[in-house]
Parts: C-alpha cells; sequence; structure tokens
C-alpha cells in the first residue's frame, strides 16, 4: 500500500525505492503556502493549505474561486497537468517535506490528497 513519507534535507537520507518527490519544486507541487494561509490567519496552515489544494485539484476553475495555473517564483503549477500526470504516482511512496501526521489523526498535506488521486487513476 502506497504511503506517504516526510522527506529529509539531513546527511545521509535517500529517498527510498519506489518513491516520488511531490514538494513544491516537483511538477506535483501545491502552490498553496504556509506562509499565505499563516497571513489569511488560518488557526491550521496546514490543513488550510491541504484543503484548497484538494480543492483546487477536484473542481479547479468550475468553483470561480480558483486560477487553473499558480506562478511561484518561476515555477507554475498547472492543475490540469497534475491531472494528466496522475498516473506516474500510481503505487508509489509520495515524499513531501510536511511533518507526518501522530497515530490516529489525519493527514494535512497534499500528498495525501495525490495518494488517493493516484490510487484512482487508471492504469
Amino acid at each position: 500500500m502506497p504511503q506517504r513519507i516526510q522527506r529529509k534535507r539531513t546527511k545521509g537520507w535517500r529517498l527510498p525505492d519506489n518513491a516520488v518527490i511531490v514538494s513544491r519544486p516537483s511538477r506535483f507541487g501545491n502552490p498553496f503556502t504556509i506562509k499565505d494561509a499563516i497571513e489569511a490567519e488560518w488557526s491550521e496552515p496546514h490543513r488550510a493549505c491541504a484543503e484548497n489544494f484538494s480543492e483546487w485539484i477536484r473542481v479547479g476553475t468550475e468553483g470561480g474561486w480558483y486560477e487553473e495555473t499558480y506562478r511561484i517564483g518561476k515555477q507554475v503549477l498547472d492543475r490540469r497537468r497534475i491531472l494528466a500526470d496522475l498516473h506516474l504516482l500510481r503505487g508509489k511512496d509520495l515524499a513531501c517535506t510536511c511533518p507526518l501526521p501522530k497515530p490516529g489523526q489525519p493527514d494535512h498535506c497534499h500528498a495525501a490528497v495525490l495518494l488517493k488521486l493516484a490510487a484512482q487513476a487508471a492504469p
């Protein structure tokens, strides 16, 4: 069963086999930032970012709120590209820098959203 793993930047840490990095610099990054959630005074910024990502991927521009693409510096995150490439994540562990949830707690990371979507993607 694919799972989310926390990407580390410590000496000696290696990405496990069969894992894909989905943090922001990747094509699967989350355009919604913790900084913006804090500035918007969300009480749970990680949760807000994951929920915004989930809604953006699920409904896109249909709700009238989200854009198809977001630019963060030079990087462009495109909802359509993420959806088209979900098959690349199917059966893979996903690595992001977000902290892992405590046992029994919900996972407020966009990688958890991607895991569910990839499991539903056609092989």
